[in-house]
Order: C-alpha cells, then structure tokens, then sequence
C-alpha cells in the first residue's frame, strides 16, 4: 500500500532568504508573499534556521526598552537580543524544525503538531533546501476523487494484504467515507482490511459491514481462584 509523503504535496517553489538578508528586507518580503514565517538557508542552500512574525515582533515588543538586563533568564535574554538584531543570523530562531520529503504527511502532522508551527522546511539527505509544506498542504490529500481512494482500497489493500480464498468484499467511496460490505473467512481478515483501509491518503471514516466464518481472537481466559 502507497504512503503519501510531503514530497507528494510539498510546494517546491520555495522562498528563503540567507543569513545577511536584512531586518528590513525580511519584513518586506513576509508582507508581500504574505507568509508567516521564511527559512534562512547558508551559502550551501543548507537550512540554518527559520524567521518568524514572532521573532520580527521582539523589535516592536522591546522598542526603546535599552536597560540592562543582568538578571534575565536565557530565553528572555534571547528575544531581547532579536529586537537589536539587523540581519537574518541574528533574526532567525534554530535549530530550525524540518522534515525530509520521504516523512510520511501523518509524521510531518504530528511533528508540526507537537513543536507548535504552521509549517515545515523540506530537506534532502544534506540538510540542503527543496520545499516546504504547510498544514494546507497536509490537508490536500482530502481532496482526492473517490475513484482514486476506492482504487488504492482496493489494489493496495484487498490484493496486497487479503489472501483468505473466500474473501468477497465490495469497497464504496462516497466524500472520502469508505464502506466496506462483503465475508471474510476470518474476524483478523475484517480488522486488517479496515485498519489498513483507514490509512489509505485522502479517508476520512471507514464504514464496515465486513462478516466472517472464523472468529480467531484469542480466547479469553478466566483465572482460577484459589482458595
């Protein structure tokens, strides 16, 4: 069964911008191409880090605010160090969050989820930039014809995996809800076809009606006590 990765919906004309890109350059070009954030790639096209709104916004956020912070703790010290900083390499927060273009889109899901950004720099194999994708882009895969999913249903999962000789399923795909009718020989056959069903790019809800002749989970054994 195929596994969609960002390489399939990554956008690979990608902006960045290099380490002596300016204060004012950066803004600049996040207010035309309306992006939110821009990677900053060294001399070997190799991402260093990634500027955001966020780190543009510590300018405004310390104006005029010059005192000495001898106390401060690292980050906070961090942020003020960003709103003196004229060029990319003082700008840019890292070690940037990337992804390769081999990540399954589920991975890239719960990477963007877990360290809190909107997007993710693409790489090769050398850390060297080829895209980027977004969490519109993971979305795309729900926009795939019916067709499409009922076929890798029914190619990448009742071929590849269903092998019990009295199998007869039926797959429909309706709006991405796939339904599954038919008889498998076992209850594991059932379960397998609907597991993998619902990781099929572009499901948004499995359905299944799939009976069986052999229920083969394993008994449940009851302790005896002792007395």
């Amino acid at each position: 069964m195929r596994t969609w990765t960002v390489g399939d919906v990554m956008t690979k004309a990608v902006v960045s911008v290099s380490e002596q890109t300016s204060y004012r350059d950066v803004v600049d070009l996040l207010v035309e191409r309306r992006f939110s954030a821009v990677p900053v790639v060294d001399t070997g096209h190799r991402v260093i880090g990634v500027i955001s709104e966020t780190d543009l916004l510590r300018k405004i956020e310390y104006a005029g605010d010059e005192a000495p912070r001898i106390f401060e703790r690292g980050r906070r010290r961090g942020e003020r160090a960003k709103a003196t900083a004229r060029t990319a390499t003082g700008l840019m927060s890292g070690p940037p969050v990337v992804a390769l273009a081999s990540t399954p889109i589920a991975a890239a899901a719960r990477r963007m989820d877990v360290e809190k950004v909107k997007r993710l720099p693409v790489v090769d194999d050398l850390g060297r930039l080829v895209g980027i994708v977004s969490r519109g882009d993971l979305l795309k895969t729900y926009l795939r014809p019916d067709l499409d999913i009922q076929t890798d249903v029914e190619t990448g999962v009742l071929r590849a995996f269903l092998v019990d000789d009295t199998a007869s399923v039926t797959v429909t795909v309706t709006d991405g809800v796939v339904r599954l009718s038919g008889r498998v020989g076992r209850y594991s056959s059932a379960e397998l076809v609907e597991r993998l069903s619902r990781q099929v790019a572009g499901v948004v809800e499995v359905i299944s009606g799939l009976t069986y002749d052999v229920d083969d989970r394993e008994p449940v054994v009851t302790p005896v006590p002792f007395f």
